[in-house]
């Protein structure tokens, strides 16, 4: 029987904040039992699984992500859209950094996927903001990847203490995503497309 108080929005929240705090890798069923002061059965009444709690707060990560993009490049566009963009998502994944672990290690089961507009809503938030600079498929999917290739790297090192120099972190941020926005602007021609069209 289900413990009074308990229910699967609630359960999920708490092991998202479970995760934050001793990492996303340290998120068992009994260890979110122990938070709740209950037997791990009474958890099961409102999970499957240890996947399933995993998947429900890697889509309950990407969606407060995905808000956060969202009223950041409101109204923006180009090179400010593009930085708002990619400030939001590192100020989201320094603060939180089990949720954001959990964006990025968990493989969703594409039925889960398909019921949740959350991770489909981060891409359309990032096509949007590169269509400003001309670019169609298939470099959106490309400059797309490169760009968070390019955020997910930087904030990796940076949470793991990975710059030792003395220049500022934050500078540097900034310079890359100046770097970043001249590359957008000046992206590369597809060979492979202008080939197709000549033959």
């Amino acid at each position: 029987m289900a413990r009074a108080g308990l229910t699967a929005e609630r359960v999920t929240e708490a092991a998202a904040d479970l995760a934050d705090a001793v990492g996303f890798e340290n998120i068992t069923v009994s260890a979110l039992a122990r938070h709740f002061g209950v037997k791990d059965a009474s958890l099961y009444a409102h999970l499957r699984n240890l996947q399933d709690l995993r998947e429900r707060v890697a889509m309950l990560a990407a969606g407060e992500l995905a808000d956060r993009i969202a009223a950041a490049v409101a109204g923006r566009s180009g090179k400010e859209a593009m930085v708002a963009f990619a400030n939001a998502y590192r100020d989201y994944a320094l603060a939180h950094p089990g949720r954001y672990t959990a964006t990025q290690a968990v493989r969703v089961d594409p039925a889960v996927l398909a019921r949740s507009t959350a991770y489909v809503r981060t891409i359309e938030l990032t096509h949007a903001m590169l269509r400003a600079y001309k670019l169609a498929e298939p470099d959106l999917t490309d400059a797309g990847r490169l760009m968070r290739s390019a955020f997910h790297g930087y904030i990796s090192l940076e949470a793991n203490g990975g710059f030792s120099h003395s220049r500022e972190v934050r500078r540097s941020w900034e310079r890359a995503l100046d770097g970043l926005h001249i590359m957008l602007e000046n992206w590369p021609a597809d060979p492979s497309r202008h080939a197709a069209e000549e033959g």
